[in-house]
């Protein structure tokens, strides 16, 4: 097992061997120099297979000596290892796309494992393994005999010209009619897709943004009742921190398909997880209120709306109404007809990132909240409101209003909007 501080050193079995000079290169890159704890991901593994280790390249097994969890820690809880294996594997294909397009040796984390593998970038599709170094070699080519010329059959060779002459002169009206209805066809992007793409052009783009749950700290037990932990109670043995809303689980599926279709990815964390340092160097996104959002708190609260509870009732609370607007939002307590959120579009923590967050008075409205961000429609109706010109975007605070049947959020309109 190797230490987190020799996984930087180069190993004295590995000075010649090709695969480590190769996994220097990568991690010297341009694309690497930021990202220490993926330099250190692939050097380990590297080593691992160099020493032909699979037993120590586990997810526990890199958890404990690459990001410094405590031996035996829950891998189904943690996932800083599968996060960051997705990331390197990203990493990695943009580095061989990149910067190492010439190189003669690819490597690569298979998914579902930790273990690199190393092939020819090019070559026979044939590879065999070199048991002696564990690296795949190419498969020798053999010289074949070139066969006699063909004899010219010159009746076919003129049959097929005038075929081809028959093919080029109906290719080139069937390409006009196609052009003529392409120009009538074609039509500009829908504004309801600009103005989805501009709000999360931030998140789309650039570094890979953390989506945070809720994840609040109960007490007590799934028989006897739960109830929120006190200040005090966080720590205390009978802590339950394993229950998030079911509309924060459809909120993830949703921006699962919204991330999909635009080909981008996210760090999915529950709160209790997320470290400062995470947080300040990323765009993020708050799935959930602050009351279940314990990251969420240490982050500086919207300026206009805020959740509050009075009088035992959760609402929320309007600190600068504009005319017309209420103090405050409620919801029907029995039954659960109605519910609120907030949508807010606030500056990071550092400058250039963004923090979006989507927090209900009740989970069925947090899941309202990420529904409507994700859909063109609904951006296009906030952004209409607001009057972001060419739709660029710009800090904002927003009240949401959902009705709810069935324990599910139907319909849900802008009922309050103040930008900054």
């Amino acid at each position: 097992m190797l230490s987190p501080s020799a996984i930087s050193e180069k190993p004295a079995f590995a000075s010649e061997d090709s695969r480590w000079q190769l996994v220097q290169r990568i991690v010297h890159s341009s694309g690497f120099r930021s990202t220490a704890r993926l330099r250190d991901f692939l050097l380990y593994v590297t080593e691992c297979a160099i020493r032909n280790a699979p037993e120590d390249a586990t997810e526990q097994q890199v958890g404990i000596n690459v990001f410094g969890r405590a031996p035996g820690y829950n891998c189904s809880e943690d996932s800083i290892v599968r996060t960051n294996a997705r990331l390197l594997r990203q990493k990695l294909s943009e580095y061989f796309a990149q910067e190492g397009s010439a190189e003669e040796l690819i490597v690569e984390i298979p998914k579902g494992h930790y273990l690199p593998i190393f092939r020819p970038a090019h070559g026979a599709a044939t590879e065999i393994g070199n048991e002696s170094t564990g690296v795949a070699a190419a498969a020798p080519i053999r010289a074949i005999a070139a066969p006699p010329p063909p004899r010219t059959d010159w009746r076919l060779l003129g049959l097929g010209a005038i075929v081809l002459a028959t093919l080029i002169v109906a290719a080139f009206f069937l390409g006009r009619r196609s052009l003529t209805r392409g120009a009538t066809a074609a039509a500009p992007v829908p504004k309801a897709n600009q103005a989805l793409e501009a709000l999360w052009a931030p998140f789309f783009t650039g570094d890979t943004p953390l989506i945070i749950y809720s994840n609040a700290v109960f007490v007590g037990n799934s028989k006897q009742g739960l109830r929120y932990a006190a200040a005090g109670e966080q720590t205390t043995p009978d802590r339950v921190d394993t229950y998030t809303g079911i509309g924060e689980a459809a909120a993830v599926y949703d921006l699962t398909q919204l991330f999909d279709a635009h080909h981008a990815q996210f760090i999915l964390k529950r709160s209790l997880l997320v470290t400062w340092d995470e947080a300040r160097m990323k765009n993020l996104v708050f799935i959930g209120s602050r009351a279940e959002n314990p990251s969420l708190r240490v982050l500086p609260d919207t300026s206009d709306f805020a959740l509050a509870t009075i009088k035992d009732q959760s609402v929320i609370v309007n600190r600068n109404p504009h005319p017309g607007e209420p103090d405050a939002f409620s919801r029907p307590e029995h039954p659960l007809t109605r519910d609120y959120a907030i949508v807010a579009l606030l500056p990071g923590v550092e400058p250039g990132k963004w923090i979006l967050t989507c927090s209900g008075l009740t989970t069925f409205g947090t899941q309202a909240a990420v529904e409507f961000v994700s859909q063109p429609q609904s951006v296009q109706q906030l952004f209409q409101a607001a009057k972001f010109p060419h739709h660029t975007v710009r800090p904002f605070e927003a009240v949401l209003e959902t009705t709810i049947a069935g324990g599910v959020p139907l319909q849900t309109h802008l009922v309050a909007l103040h930008t900054h």
